[in-house]
């Protein structure tokens, strides 16, 4: 590929003014392929002289580099035809060789080349993070893990330092939300410090501080490891330890585990030390448990201990994490539980299974402890699923709900898979077999996700297509039917939607509204709290209040927050809740009341983007009307997003 890249290369350094253009978008359509490829950064980085010179900006707004800004990056990235996305990943590459002094361009100083890649990056850092938007996910396509690399790349040249407080903040944040997948994250706290080696004096006391306590949270969390000797040096001071100085370490462990939502590789190496010696008591201290998680350890402390020697290792730590938070879910008094973990802990899961977890993680850790824990760790952060960049919003949904509500069920689907490599699910009394359907909407293993996702979200994400096959003549929304028939008895039957299918147009949509309100405000709905998650959907919009596409969430509680304004808490699986949807509708993921995991957003702002909900059916005393003024506040926020140029009728 670089043979033919280098022979259109040459054509290009040779072609005439005129016939330049023919050459220039030969060359963009073969960078969009060579950008895919492992590798290919560095290549076309040794290449961008030759390019520049050779004329692919030529004629393009690409052309001044000095004039270009920074801020319209990202909408290039994520909104632009291929060919201009590889335009732009070719000019941050030609940015790149300038702030590195390994090629010069009249009229942009090394310095400005690094202050533009500073901003860059600082206004991408959801991308370097790993926590893209829905938006960028629609609109990207399949240049979206090129992008996230080339971002990447650009910070390790250029260093952290310049961007440093932007990320701690933005690290911070994204912990909050406890997420399953936290490589990234830990990368971004590696660069954090190296970065802080060399600049310290352009952060505020206060990031400094949170710097600090990632770091120490992952290198040195504790007093027996904070110069970070390395894990032999480490087991060497725990075995010359007393009794007190271990107490003092499990304490310290747990500390710096719950408050940052990080497992570091010495809490694995004290968790090991102490399950092979005299000290097991000390396991209730470092997993932090309370009194709830203290007496289900006691009732099923041999379950524990099998469940902890097999699932915690160098690699695996953060199912520390995930026995901590399970034990304090109590999920292990429900009859099935335990006895559907033993089985877990028997199976050996099937060469497909194997196949699928060793090329998302590599062989270092054997398939059956990787997928062990995983589950501890989904059991324990239900909201922590992602969807990874991958469009099975409806699979990872799914998980979450599962493992939030009905943990046995979710169990029983492992099994399946990792017995029979198939699901079976029912459809309206028939049966559905994974193994025998067609592909749906992801068409690989999608490897940037968890375990327990890695192993089922293939095969749920047939079923739903099948799913949607089987309705998709009835002419109404297929999640009417779709919806309980996949998550549960327990999704309300009654079905809500805002638009008429076949025109795209809003639909009834005072009657939506008040349903809405009357099903699930307190105020309307006689006080009646969320008894289970109910899967919703929503209108997704990006910054500008522009509609996007259509996704999956679930609706898991309503309250007033501390302001006594109503909430609506709600689970995105799109790896980040955190999002601004437009018009000032900005979901909140910390600070308003919100438990790890879950997003929120006022119940006004919120029900201007819902479009699909479902009810129990279940009719109680007369619920007031919602007043016009409610409505109408609802109904003017959604007009100016996702809802213009679909009123086709009056709203009421």
């Amino acid at each position: 590929m670089l043979s033919k890249f280098d022979h259109m290369l040459s054509q290009l350094e040779k072609a005439s003014l005129v016939g330049k253009a023919t050459y220039q978008s030969r060359i963009l359509e073969a960078t969009c392929r060579l950008l895919k490829q492992p590798d290919s950064i560095a290549a076309l980085q040794g290449r961008i002289q030759r390019l520049d010179q050779a004329g692919i900006f030529a004629g393009t707004d690409w052309s001044t580099p000095a004039q270009l800004l920074p801020g319209l990056v990202k909408n290039t990235l994520e909104k632009a035809e291929p060919q201009t996305v590889a335009l732009e990943c070719l000019s941050l590459l030609r940015f790149l060789a300038v702030a590195q002094y390994t090629y010069r361009v009249n009229g942009l100083p090394a310095a400005q080349a690094r202050h533009f890649l500073t901003q860059v990056l600082a206004l991408n850092l959801d991308r370097i993070l790993g926590t893209a938007s829905e938006v960028s996910r629609v609109r990207e396509g399949p240049m979206g893990p090129a992008i996230d690399q080339l971002l990447k790349h650009v910070l390790e040249q250029i260093g952290a330092e310049s961007i440093l407080s932007r990320l701690v903040d933005e690290v911070w944040r994204i912990l909050t939300q406890r997420p399953l997948q936290v490589g990234p994250v830990k990368s971004m706290i590696v660069q954090i410090a190296v970065a802080l080696h060399a600049e310290q004096n352009g952060m505020s006391d206060t990031r400094a501080v949170g710097a600090d306590r990632l770091i120490s949270a992952l290198f040195g969390p504790t007093h027996l490891c904070r110069d970070d000797p390395g894990l032999e040096v480490y087991t060497q001071r725990l075995n010359a330890a007393d009794r007190g100085a271990l107490q003092a370490e499990a304490m310290g462990m747990a500390r710096a585990m719950h408050d940052t939502g990080l497992v570091s590789d010495y809490q694995v190496g004290f968790v090991q030390f102490i399950m092979a010696s005299d000290h097991r008591d000390l396991l209730p201290q470092v997993l932090g448990l309370s009194s709830t998680g203290l007496d289900c350890l006691r009732c099923y402390q041999s379950l524990v201990n099998q469940l902890i020697k097999e699932s915690v290792h160098i690699g695996t730590g953060e199912a520390i994490l995930g026995m901590a938070l399970m034990l304090e879910r109590g999920i292990l008094y429900s009859p099935p539980i335990a006895p559907s973990l033993w089985r877990l802990l028997a199976t050996e899961p099937s060469t497909a299974c194997t196949y699928s977890l060793e090329v998302a993680f590599g062989p270092t850790i054997p398939a059956r402890q990787r997928m062990i824990a995983g589950v501890m760790q989904m059991l324990g952060q239900p909201l922590g699923v992602g969807q990874g960049n991958n469009p099975t919003c409806q699979s990872a949904r799914a998980l979450s709900m599962w493992a939030l509500n009905d943990p046995d069920y979710l169990l029983w689907l492992l099994a399946q898979v990792t017995h029979n490599d198939r699901i079976i699910m029912h459809f309206e009394g028939q049966p559905l077999d994974s193994s025998q359907l067609q592909l749906g909407l992801a068409s690989n293993i999608p490897l940037d996700a968890d375990a327990v996702s890695i192993l089922l979200v293939p095969h749920l994400d047939r079923l739903y297509a099948e799913m949607g096959r089987r309705v998709a003549g009835r002419g109404e929304d297929p999640h009417k039917w779709i919806n309980p028939e996949l998550h549960g008895w327990w999704v309300g039957r009654d079905f809500y939607i805002a638009v008429d299918i076949a025109t795209g147009q809003l639909k009834q949509y005072h009657q939506f509204i008040t349903s809405f309100y009357q099903t699930y405000h307190p105020l309307y709905n006689g006080n009646e709290p969320i008894i289970h998650p109910q899967p919703a959907g929503i209108a997704v919009t990006d910054s500008s209040g522009g509609f996007v596409g259509w996704h999956a969430i679930t609706i898991i509680r309503v309250a007033l927050d501390q302001n006594n304004e109503m909430r609506v808490y709600f689970f995105n699986p799109n790896n980040d809740s955190g999002q601004d949807w437009g018009n000032g509708t900005v979901v909140s993921t910390q600070g308003s009341g919100e438990l790890p995991g879950e997003g929120s957003l006022p119940f006004a702002d919120f029900a201007s983007r819902l479009y699909i909900f479902h009810d129990d059916g279940l009719k109680g005393a007369e619920k007031p009307p919602v007043e016009a003024n409610v409505f109408e506040d609802v109904y003017e926020k959604a007009k100016a997003s996702w809802a213009a140029g679909r009123l086709a009728e009056s709203p009421l």
